[in-house]
């Protein structure tokens, strides 16, 4: 039993007049942890702890033969290729021959870097292609030296501008790594 003493009672030894000796006050605690006690056990119980988030990613079937000849229409195509040091590069349609604005350009993580772009051409490609069922397809080529880090970056932007379709993709063409030798010079 838990017990608050507050010091003995009486008076002095001796001496002149005759007092009435006090008695110690007891205050039982017992009532107060027991209620700590519930109150904690309460709040534990009954909040909810932050849960871990993942991101669906859909993968292809091991046995499925997969067609790697697919033709997508360009104006809907931006690829970006992850390079060391946190470096993007990006163009939109096609290498060889870019959209007018779709020469390959250096971009940063973040709303003021690559996010800007991507939501741009995420509102902009249904109106080009006159089809709002037909949106942007990124492909997103990691390079050797890019770190895992920067592919789950790429993956939020993507979450965050609400990309209808991208895929990851680990053939970089000969001209592609040229760009990113250029890019991390």
């Amino acid at each position: 039993m838990a017990e608050l003493n507050t010091g003995d009672g009486g008076g002095k030894k001796g001496g002149g007049k005759v007092r009435s000796k006090k008695s110690n006050s007891k205050v039982d605690l017992t009532a107060m942890v027991d209620l700590a006690f519930l109150l904690i056990t309460f709040f534990m119980l009954t909040t909810s702890l932050s849960k871990p988030q993942s991101m669906d990613l859909g993968l292809p079937d091991k046995d499925e033969k997969v067609d790697t000849n697919i033709k997508v229409d360009q104006v809907r195509t931006m690829t970006i290729i992850l390079g060391e040091n946190n470096k993007i590069k990006w163009y939109h349609g096609l290498l060889e021959s870019p959209e007018p604005n779709g020469k390959p350009t250096d971009a940063t993580y973040g709303k003021d870097g690559i996010r800007k772009e991507i939501l741009k051409r995420v509102k902009s490609i249904p109106i080009a292609t006159g089809n709002p069922k037909k949106g942007m397809i990124v492909i997103i080529k990691p390079t050797k030296k890019s770190t895992y880090r920067n592919l789950v970056d790429i993956l939020d932007e993507m979450a965050i501008a609400n990309v209808p379709t991208y895929a990851i993709v680990n053939d970089i063409t000969p001209e592609e790594m040229k760009l990113v030798d250029e890019m991390n010079k």
